[in-house]
């Protein structure tokens, strides 16, 4: 691969060379996957007899998936869905019926990243709150709710919709607090409410809440199924039981119901068994590195208030950025970069920091500095 005018070397190295099996990868939820990982990960749940076909996503290992998510959310059911995007938009077209009205964040996902589904394909109203900011209060929306029954026409929500942690603003959470009481008062004015938990899990290791704790609050969830468990696509959304009967007839008429499903989600399956305990001991293990990687001359790494896995990196005016970042992947640590959505560069905790050392990670940055 031949180099652009201005661009690094770093940046035309090939997905084999930057995530070697010894890679420790500051981008991202999950272990990033390579064609030949996604084949030697089947290959071996083939020979465990561990795929099961379905039929058009019914069955087969796609029905122990959806089994497998609903018993740890706590819910009744689950539908699998090949996009996290199908899953917001099925759940929110479902709960909110004819009252058009969403109540969601302005930085979340379904506001800013699917191209006005709702109102394109649903015809529902997105009504975001907090602009600019992670998360609206429970004053905010009983505002928002006050304002849709005292217009000249009556326009009731029909949901309300909650991201979590929220990409946008460095995978920042909601506080618990403040979740419980905007789910409290959805409750009392009987509106349904919605989580988009895409990195639900990953949160929960982060927060110490029990992922049950958050998704009871819900009346339906959505957790990806990609992003951190090594699946190339897919999701499940959950709820009660009267609420996931019949969506598969949604999933199909919005071109969702793939003939077969069942190689994802034994990816997923397999990378659901003991996440949360291997991401909770890299997210203590990154803490720890964090705090040494600040000592260092010319490098700080600072924790969000109400941070997950993803921290700030700030380096000193002395250190050549592109150099740094050359001399780490030299190292095999790779850092995402550049970063076009937040002012400073951003580190994400996942759980390839548990493949080296934290002396010796804290070495690599301490010399990459230094020949910067």
């Amino acid at each position: 691969m031949v180099n652009k005018p201005g661009q690094p070397d770093y940046a035309t190295r090939s997905i084999e060379q930057r995530y070697s099996p010894d890679a420790v990868v500051f981008s991202g939820d999950g272990e990033p996957q390579t064609p030949q990982s996604i084949v030697d990960r089947l290959g071996a749940l083939s020979a465990a007899s561990q795929l099961e076909p379905d039929s058009y996503s019914l069955g087969g290992t796609v029905e122990a998936l959806e089994r497998r998510i609903a018993r740890e959310l706590g819910m009744e059911a689950a539908i699998w869905l090949p996009t996290g995007t199908l899953a917001n938009h099925l759940a929110l077209r479902r709960h909110c019926g004819t009252r058009s009205r969403v109540i969601l964040q302005e930085q979340s996902h379904i506001y800013h990243d699917e191209g006005d589904a709702l109102a394109k394909l649903s015809g529902l109203n997105a009504i975001p709150l907090a602009n600019g900011i992670p998360y609206f209060t429970v004053d905010e929306l009983q505002t928002a709710l006050e304002l849709s029954v005292s217009g000249r026409v009556l326009n009731p929500v029909g949901a309300v919709s909650i991201e979590s942690p929220v990409r946008r603003q460095a995978g920042q959470v909601v506080p618990m607090d403040d979740i419980r009481s905007i789910t409290r008062l959805c409750r009392e004015e009987g509106i349904p409410t919605h989580l988009d938990g895409a990195r639900l899990y990953m949160m929960s290791a982060a927060t110490g809440v029990e992922i049950q704790d958050y998704a009871n609050l819900f009346d339906s969830v959505y957790v990806s199924m990609y992003k951190y468990f090594g699946a190339p696509f897919g999701a499940i959304l959950a709820g009660r039981n009267e609420f996931i009967d019949g969506i598969f007839h949604d999933r199909r008429m919005f071109g969702g119901g793939l003939s077969s499903a069942y190689l994802p989600a034994a990816l997923a399956l397999e990378g659901i068994d003991g996440f949360a305990d291997r991401f909770g001991e890299a997210f203590s293990k990154a803490k720890a590195l964090f705090d040494t990687l600040s000592k260092l001359p010319g490098i700080e790494v600072r924790e969000f208030k109400h941070g997950s896995n993803i921290f700030e990196l700030i380096l000193g005016s002395e250190i050549d950025a592109d150099k740094f970042v050359e001399k780490l992947l030299n190292f095999g640590i790779v850092l995402p970069w550049p970063n076009h959505e937040w002012s400073t560069p951003l580190l994400h905790v996942n759980t390839t920091v548990l493949r080296r050392s934290n002396e010796e990670i804290a070495q690599a940055f301490s010399s990459a500095a230094i020949a910067s």
